[in-house]
């Protein structure tokens, strides 16, 4: 039998914040824009909560996109 083995540790790195701004910069938008929402879904369980619903509004037909509602104009 093989058994996995399970690391539950912290690494704490030493960053300044002008090292952070910098990886930041080097970022293109997507990549920044992913960053935000990681950061947002990581404090906030109310923005998790949110893209919960959004997500089921859509699959059950309740929303929208964007091509839908305005495809025509």
């Amino acid at each position: 039998m093989i058994k996995k083995l399970q690391f539950n540790q912290d690494i704490l790195i030493q960053i300044s914040s002008e090292q952070i701004i910098n990886a930041v910069k080097i970022l293109d938008k997507e990549q920044q824009e992913n960053l935000i929402e990681d950061l947002l879904a990581i404090i906030s369980p109310q923005y998790l909560k949110s893209i919960k619903e959004a997500r089921n509004n859509y699959q059950q037909g309740k929303i929208h996109s964007h091509e839908d509602v305005f495809d025509n104009i």
